[in-house]
């Protein structure tokens, strides 16, 4: 949907700004996302004041419990085969194979645009590596 870059002098909240602020527009029926834990508090209030969506805070088992976090039992998603996925999994597996690219494994890139572009190629390219073997 939407990749965003920033500095290490970025806060986690200017940053969810900068992320979620463009896509308004683009998913005009989106009503909820997932964020880690960094994106609770400030950000979960400036999301629904100004965009009207709910965020709910995905986190590892084990953490203080906080009000604005989700329960602490993973929600899942089920299978045919009854196995079941965490949310929090699926946003790193997604990462994951995102980093397994060479380019992406290490921090090379001068500019964030450069690296947000490396990482849409990234998911791009395993995209389509699925779309092939479907097709083929």
């Amino acid at each position: 949907m939407e990749v965003k870059v920033t500095g290490a002098d970025a806060s986690d909240l200017a940053g969810g700004i900068k992320l979620v602020e463009p896509l308004q527009e683009r998913f005009p029926r989106l009503s909820l996302m997932w964020g880690d834990s960094h994106y609770g508090g400030q950000f979960l209030e400036w999301v629904k004041e100004h965009l009207g969506w709910d965020v709910q805070t995905v986190r590892r088992l084990g953490t203080v419990r906080d009000e604005n976090l989700i329960d602490p039992k993973p929600t899942r998603h089920e299978s045919k085969g009854g196995f079941a996925v965490p949310k929090r999994w699926i946003v790193e597996r997604s990462i994951a194979w995102i980093t397994r690219w060479r380019r992406l494994a290490r921090d090379h890139e001068g500019l964030p645009q450069t690296s947000e572009a490396f990482i849409k190629i990234s998911a791009s390219r395993r995209m389509l590596s699925h779309l092939a073997v479907a097709f083929a």
